[in-house]
């Protein structure tokens, strides 16, 4: 994470123009540094296509991302401003319930947000056990750690109900970087302190079961 933080932040001091700043790789070439081969890696386009999502009008997932954002404790602080620049950088769609969006110990390429509707997020103890850590609510990013750091999956994401959701992939956080490079260390950042509060939470609720 550190790593990633300091190279974004080489790439803002810097001071390049937009049209002049280098496409970045940063993300999209991650999962292979970890060892993961392409036939492994389960990217947003066919995890669509297995799901049976359904594309969203980007009107329409730009406005609930928005609107759900303003009013989060960290993305809040991007400003309605910076995320209108971020949402050409998403894709939003629609799923059904009772799909597996994210899959527990894959390699995933992209993390979402929830825009309307609940998903189950559980984890399969190593005894067998599954284990529901929480239900999302909208507004909630799920996925987020395999996209920064091209880990696999901590746990597993299931529609409950029809969901709206904006998902962004590697391409995507890399298509920022190299174009925007401010928005995406500060999204970045952002995502890190969400990701540590919410690790806090479930290494909690692990303990508790273990106990």
């Amino acid at each position: 994470m550190k790593g990633i933080l300091g190279l974004l932040r080489s790439k803002v001091r810097a001071g390049q123009p937009q049209s002049d700043a280098a496409d970045s790789t940063l993300f999209s070439t991650a999962f292979a540094s970890q060892g993961a081969t392409g036939a492994q890696l389960v990217p947003w386009e066919a995890r669509a296509v297995e799901v049976g999502a359904q594309r969203l009008p980007a009107r329409r997932g730009g406005t609930l991302l928005q609107s759900l954002w303003a009013r989060d404790k960290y993305m809040g602080l991007l400003g309605q401003e910076a995320v209108e620049r971020m949402e050409r950088f998403f894709t939003f769609a629609v799923v059904p319930p009772n799909r597996d969006v994210i899959r527990q110990d894959e390699y995933g390429n992209f993390m979402l947000v929830v825009l309307t509707g609940t998903m189950a997020i559980d984890r399969v103890q190593p005894w067998g056990e599954r284990l529901r850590l929480a239900e999302s609510r909208p507004g909630e990013i799920l996925g987020e750690m395999s996209l920064l750091d091209g880990g696999i999956r901590f746990s597993s994401c299931t529609t409950l109900t029809d969901c709206e959701i904006a998902v962004l992939d590697a391409e995507g956080m890399d298509a920022m970087m190299s174009s925007d490079p401010q928005l995406a260390a500060s999204l970045v950042a952002l995502l890190a302190r969400r990701l540590s509060q919410r690790m806090r939470v479930v290494s909690a609720r692990l303990s508790e079961v273990q106990r």
